[in-house]
């Protein structure tokens, strides 16, 4: 065990909330100024993109000047020009310059700017995350994961890229359409307005081309959710698929979600191909008039080659950046959908969390109650789960709660921890309304075991560790002992070091359920609820687990919730919940003298026959 503790004991980055408060901020604002005031909180590397960009750019801009000079002294040189050999060789060590600097500050550019994108997903990364942490259940009950998943991926994508591929291709293009339409102008004002005629073509088809893909891409979007929908349900439940042979429909279902998503691809590769082949001619149409027209002035001596070749040359610059205006509409409205997208997950306002000032929840007496307890799920508020519960659990006393499927016994469970707040009445500790206290310190005093035993992919040691990853290893020992799960862990090969698989495929049903008391009882709390979190545990070890717990619960209060009987009978109280009331109360041997349902279900479970399950039904 010793190997591990230090990788429980690691903390998260000191900024790391620093990070998620500054993404979280600026609600009310533009989606897109939003984003923007993010990648600004990084101001030395914006300002160093931008620098980057204009001296990039205005290398870029001097290069069709320097090289229709060495054009124009290259012809002196045949014509025997004086000098002309060590001017163009000036010119020339210029012209390599002002490249290798264009290649040097561009890369400048492209590596700060991407760090600049990175550093603001990085931020809203973890705000993402750290949001859905704190989402209520109900949140999570109407929410796909993959939705969830789509919007830290695909939508935090887009929003990446937006001041790299839309804010500094503004600055760089403003720049160079801006300067260099002025240098062709202000050369020839005709011949300029040939070589930049097909600059407003080329950005009208590009624009509306991108906002095409862009709405192609909002279908292709839903339609990769899709797919991910389905494959996560596969893997998630790739054992009941391999039970039931279901791999043929399963393959199928996957394939016809693929093939649909396929098919749009091949529409949006045909949209971009042809207003490609569109572009293209309009750019050589456009640098054959300057070839046309301009090769007429300089026969007629109006115009010299290497002013010529300067504007042929700022042409196939200019035509790659005008191209991509389309890309920087695709990019803006692309990082506004997103970004709508992921504020609006980030700026959901939290169900279940602490009233102004609230205050640490004290735990004195140790006095759990209900009190006149309505309840209805936020998805079916007309559809109540619980009406007018009301019962008292003291400390060291334990209450079982029984009941057919759907009575809501769980629900029960699920409010003593404050996962759903009450619709009507109120759930109390020594007194003090739970909706009342901090919600972590409700949880901390509160401890929920149930039936489906989620485990990481970590070590059995960081597994019971969870709650408290200080503990020391005696102690994680000792509940693991309280779990009778000890003995079994210590005879592994590498024993609380043992790695257990994604959701504890290599434990049994039982086994993960011990551990997952175990987790529990680490934290110790001042009520623990089990809910039905004993079901795939045989007889034989449920009632070594209770009689272990015996010294662990005499201090706090027990909540035990299952359909087996056996594990609940020695209860100080037991509910019959049925349809979300309780309409039976008292000790097993009362209600067993009471002969109504408790009774037919007790009879049902010890000697089942035909007459009790008459009784039963």
């Amino acid at each position: 065990m010793a190997g591990s503790s230090g990788q429980r004991g690691a903390a998260p980055r000191d900024n790391a909330f620093a990070h998620v408060a500054a993404a979280e901020s600026g609600k009310g604002l533009p989606t897109l100024w939003r984003i923007l005031v993010l990648a600004l909180r990084h101001p030395w590397q914006v300002a160093l993109t931008l620098a980057a960009t204009f001296i990039a750019t205005s290398m870029t801009l001097s290069i069709p000047r320097l090289l229709g000079r060495a054009v124009d002294e290259a012809a002196g040189i045949l014509d025997g020009a004086a000098d002309a050999q060590s001017a163009l060789m000036v010119t020339a060590l210029l012209l390599l310059g002002a490249s290798i600097g264009r290649g040097v500050f561009t890369m400048v550019q492209n590596y700060w700017g991407e760090a600049v994108g990175h550093r603001t997903a990085y931020a809203l990364r973890l705000a993402i995350y750290e949001k859905i942490q704190r989402l209520s259940f109900s949140y999570h009950d109407k929410v796909h994961t993959g939705d969830l998943i789509t919007v830290g991926m695909l939508d935090l994508e887009g929003v990446r890229m937006f001041f790299a591929t839309a804010v500094v291709r503004v600055f760089l293009l403003g720049i160079l359409i801006g300067v260099g339409a002025y240098m062709l102008l202000s050369t020839d004002l005709g011949l300029g307005l040939l070589a930049l005629c097909f600059v407003p073509f080329v950005a009208w088809r590009s624009s509306v081309t991108q906002l095409r893909l862009r709405a192609t891409w909002l279908k292709l979007q839903e339609m990769l959710q899709g797919v991910s929908r389905v494959m996560e349900e596969n893997l998630g439940g790739i054992r009941v698929v391999r039970a039931f042979a279901g791999h043929d429909y399963e393959m199928k279902k996957f394939d016809e979600a693929s093939a649909a998503a396929l098919k749009l691809q091949h529409q949006r590769i045909s949209i971009r191909v042809g207003n490609t082949s569109i572009m293209n001619f309009s750019f050589f149409l456009a640098m054959g008039l300057v070839l046309l027209f301009g090769g007429e002035k300089v026969m007629a001596g109006e115009m010299t080659v290497g002013t010529l070749a300067s504007f042929l040359t700022f042409m196939t610059i200019l035509q790659m950046p005008v191209r991509q205006l389309g890309l920087m509409v695709n990019a803006f409205a692309r990082a506004s959908t997103c970004g709508n997208r992921l504020f609006d997950l980030l700026d959901l306002e939290i169900e279940i969390r602490d009233k102004p000032g609230a205050k640490d929840l004290e735990v004195t007496d140790g006095v759990l109650s209900f009190e006149n307890v309505d309840f209805a799920y936020p998805s079916a508020p007309g559809r109540p789960v619980l009406r007018q519960v009301s019962f008292e659990a003291k400390r060291g006393e334990t209450v079982g709660i029984v009941g057919p499927p759907g009575s809501g016994k769980s629900t029960i469970a699920h409010l003593i921890p404050r996962f759903y707040d009450v619709t009507a009445g109120s759930v109390k500790i020594d007194g003090q309304d739970i909706r009342d206290v901090t919600v972590g310190s409700l949880r901390r005093a509160t401890a929920v075991v149930q039936q489906d035993s989620f485990l990481f992919t970590t070590n059995i040691e960081n597994n019971i560790a969870y709650g408290d990853p200080w503990a020391k290893e005696p102690r994680i020992a000792k509940s693991a002992e309280f779990a009778q799960l000890h003995n079994y862990i210590i005879g592994l090969p590498t024993g609380y070091d043992t790695v257990v698989g994604e959701r504890g495929v290599s434990l049994s049903g039982g086994q993960r359920q011990r551990l997952n008391i175990a987790r529990s009882l680490m934290l110790r709390p001042a009520i623990m609820v089990f809910d039905d979190s004993t079901a795939a545990v045989d007889a034989g070890t449920e009632q070594r687990i209770r009689t272990a717990m015996k010294r662990f619960s005499k201090d706090r209060i027990t909540i035990v919730i299952s359909h087996r009987l056996s594990s609940l009978m020695h209860a100080d109280q037991i509910l019959f919940v049925e349809d979300g009331t309780v309409v039976e109360r008292g000790t097993h041997e009362e209600l067993l003298a009471l002969g109504g349902r408790y009774r037919a279900l007790y009879d049902l479970q010890v000697k089942p026959g035909d007459e009790q399950l008459e009784i039963a039904q």
